[in-house]
């Protein structure tokens, strides 16, 4: 590994205070020595030993793996701009003065990408004043750290100043197991879920069942962590981790870099799993002191038997993967689990028949902005910078936070990246999530073309609005050679390029340090980062506008009536795919984040009507005409008629967006039913007072349509385990009873019954308020 572009630190890291960040590892390991004693003292798997020891109160409980529900008291919350918003709006109105765990929010998704780095910050800043003032204040009066817009992206910020092996994270996005990489359990939620926490209520979890992935060998100069999960999802699908925490060990674990870990714990979320993470080792050490924090370090040295697997512990599936056989992967289009090994990728072009073109690589990411990881694409643009050879494609380069552009610019990946004529973006999500204004293709033709990302979703449409946009998956390095040939089918660890002379040109394999010689740079004094554990000041007057389209104050929903659901109308039956993105479309519509009803004008537009093979189209019952489905939908509760969803498998797959919970029950609806539900949307459902019921028998999915009148037998006097009885009125009179199941809890019912889980803490925060000021 070469360290000839490092220079002297010009404003290092400082050592950071961390009493906030160590997790509480004498509380841990007492509630784990209780859990031992009630499991009979069986060996615990890592995942089991760091779930289990954050029980709120673990004498209460005999935890089995897929079937106990754990109350836990996580250690803290971190939340991206565009969540925060709900889940701020939630927690204002449950009562609570300040949170009860240390919490973040991250300007990171609002930024669009267009003109540039700083440039597209100080546009985002003009254009969503509004939004970071009302995160910004609302931080201030509940002691919640702000960072700003242009700091980095929330899971780069929490693995460079938040992650600590064998803590409890919550955070308000999908891809929060990044925190997975140094050894935190950390999963993604919904903003209720978030205010569950730092309103010191229990949060709630099925006790997971754990995959474990065994790693040898070691990898390959052209392989990178990056393959290591797109092999995996190629291997267990978008619905093989559901329910699940994988687990990493084995050799091949010591050859990986800390943020190279990060990377596969990442894309974890791809495959439905709970959370993924790593055992403590000397990369999550190294990476520790690196950024600030040895202090957490020498607590994690100290407690090294507590944060790796037991001896013995059994993992309820086993995966084994060498390192050393890994080949570079190239995953899509359209879905992250459809994995193609790059020595085969050429044919798969040929035999669908693709323009062999590449119209853009994009770098960076939470998934992928690492200094690792830029340093290595940096080695690939010098290679033929050197050779005289020129992109072929657009090339757009995102670094994860401030101390990776800082140090990158220090070390000058930057100016190898700009000289090559790429763009540097703006630290933020950017294109990965959708925020980017594409101007080489027009959106409006619904232009054919294909891109080469590093990010860690491919959804149809999710990059650039452009349903046709072909979006694949892999490496940094990859994504930058290809950016040179111009072409899908090269390939560039055995094809050649033309070089200045005429010459045939190979690239070599990509090479780069996993931390910077020199150390971090801070960064500019503009994105300083916030104290640890802000003070709340109460005299912070929080402003929303009631005239506002941006944000509005929820009101509560109301509880349930005590009654079976009667003559509820199915408003439509889903085909196929339905993501969060089908259901509440990212893009355009993040800037209605905190306003439900604006943002409810897009609910489940991208779903497939399965009655008429069209999207956003169903029959209005009460009219006889064909109109979008928020437009039904508004019509329906306009008229006091309750509506259903029926759903095909794994219902709600993809962001850890609240908003399609929130907005199905604003718009009026009290079930769900489905093949089967991705986990975080079936808890946020949950959490809204939505009952979600999957088919007892799948098959039954066919038999009902859009149009048909339901009723419940079963909803009154639900009980866990319980099964539920849909009776089925067809249009032409015919009934039939249909068999349904739910995983609702006794919380969870309870939520349900107020109205939603927000109603409940509220009520609790009123009585324990009223109960104090009685004393």
């Amino acid at each position: 590994m070469t360290r000839s572009l490092a220079t002297a630190a010009v404003n290092p890291l400082a050592e950071k205070d961390c009493r906030s960040i160590t997790p509480p590892y004498a509380k841990l390991n007492e509630n784990l020595a209780t859990v031992r004693r009630i499991l009979n003292n069986r060996p615990l798997t890592l995942a089991e030993k760091i779930v289990y020891s954050h029980l709120t109160n673990p004498e209460e409980t005999v935890p089995v793996r897929g079937e106990t529900y754990l109350k836990l008291s996580p250690d803290r919350v971190a939340m991206q701009d565009a969540s925060a918003q709900m889940a701020l709006l939630q927690f204002m109105i449950s009562g609570m003065s300040t949170t009860a765990v240390p919490s973040s929010i991250h300007c990171d998704h609002l930024i669009e990408a267009y003109s540039g780095a700083d440039k597209d910050v100080a546009s985002s800043i003009v254009t969503n004043k509004e939004i970071f003032d009302f995160l910004e204040s609302a931080g201030k009066k509940y002691g919640v750290a702000f960072w700003k817009p242009g700091s980095g992206i929330i899971h780069q910020i929490v693995l460079e100043n938040y992650a600590a092996p064998g803590g409890l994270m919550l955070g308000t996005d999908s891809h929060t197991p990044n925190a997975g990489g140094l050894g935190m359990v950390a999963i993604g939620v919904g903003g209720a879920d978030a205010v569950d926490a730092m309103a010191a209520i229990p949060w709630e979890l099925k006790a997971p069942n754990v995959i474990g992935v065994k790693l040898t060998g070691a990898l390959g100069p052209w392989a990178s962590p990056k393959d290591v999960i797109l092999k995996l999802a190629g291997q267990l699908t978008v619905r093989g981790g559901t329910g699940h925490i994988i687990e990493y060990f084995g050799e091949g674990v010591d050859t990986l870099s800390c943020t190279g870990m990060a990377t596969i714990t990442n894309m974890g979320a791809e495959v439905g799993a709970t959370t993924s993470l790593f055992p403590y080792n000397k990369s999550m050490r190294s990476y520790l002191g690196a950024t600030g924090r040895s202090q957490v370090a020498q607590a994690a040295d100290a407690n090294a038997q507590f944060l790796r697997a037991d001896e013995g512990s059994a993992y309820d599936k086993v995966v084994e993967i060498n390192l050393s056989e890994v080949e570079p992967h190239i995953n899509g289009p359209f879905t992250p689990d459809l994995s193609t090994p790059l020595s085969k990728f050429k044919d798969m072009v040929k035999e669908n028949n693709w323009k062999d073109e590449l119209s853009a690589g994009l770098i960076g990411s939470c998934t992928n902005s690492s200094y690792q990881d830029m340093s290595r694409a940096a080695s690939i643009v010098k290679q033929a910078g050197d050779a005289g050879i020129h992109l072929e494609s657009k090339f757009l380069v995102t670094p994860g936070s401030e101390q990776i552009r800082a140090t990158i610019e220090r070390d000058g990946q930057t100016a190898i990246f700009e000289g090559a004529g790429a763009q540097v973006l703006a630290n933020a999500c950017g294109p990965c999530i959708g925020q980017w204004k594409r101007t080489d293709i027009d959106k409006t033709k619904k232009e054919d073309n294909a891109i080469l990302t590093s990010f860690n979703r491919n959804f149809r449409s999710r990059n650039d609005g452009n349903p046709k946009t072909m979006n694949f998956l892999a490496a940094p390095e990859i994504v930058t050679a290809m950016a040179f040939s111009g072409k899908l089918s090269f390939n560039p660890m055995v094809d050649t390029l033309q070089d200045k002379d005429g010459k045939p040109f190979k690239f070599q394999p990509p090479s780069g340090d996993d931390l910077p010689g020199q150390g971090f740079e801070t960064g500019r004094d503009t994105y300083e980062p916030p104290s640890p554990t802000p003070t709340p000041d109460s005299s912070v007057n929080v402003v929303v506008n009631p005239t506002s389209n941006r944000l509005q104050v929820l009101e509560p929903f109301k509880p349930w009536n005590g009654e079976e659901f009667k003559n509820v109308r199915v408003l439509v039956k889903v085909q196929g795919k339905c993501t969060t993105d089908h259901i509440s479309a990212a893009g355009p519509w993040l800037k209605y984040k905190g306003h439900l009803e604006n943002i409810a004008e897009n609910t489940l537009i991208g779903a497939m009507n399965a009655d008429n093979g069209q999207v956003n189209v169903v029959r209005d019952i009460t009219n006889g005409n064909d109109d979008s489905i928020p437009a039904v939908a508004k019509s329906y509760k306009n008229q006091n008629i309750p509506w259903m969803v029926i759903a095909d498998h794994n219902y709600g797959e993809g962001s850890a967006r609240e908003h399609a919970a929130l907005q199905v029950r604003y718009l009026g609806c009290p079930l769900i039913i489905s093949r089967s539900f991705a986990r975080i949307h079936e808890t946020n459902l949950k959490k809204q007072g939505v009952l979600p019921l999957t088919f007892a028998d799948e098959n039954d999915w066919e038999k009902i349509n859009g149009g048909d009148v339901i009723e419940t037998v079963g909803v009154k006097g639900l009980a866990p385990g319980k099964p539920v009885q849909l009776l089925v009125t067809k249009a032409d009179g015919s009934k039939l009873t249909i068999d349904a199941k739910h995983t609702m809890s006794v919380d969870q019912i309870e939520w349900f019954q107020k109205g939603s889980a927000l109603n409940l803490i509220k009520e609790k925060a009123e009585a324990s308020l009223l109960s104090s000021s009685s004393a």
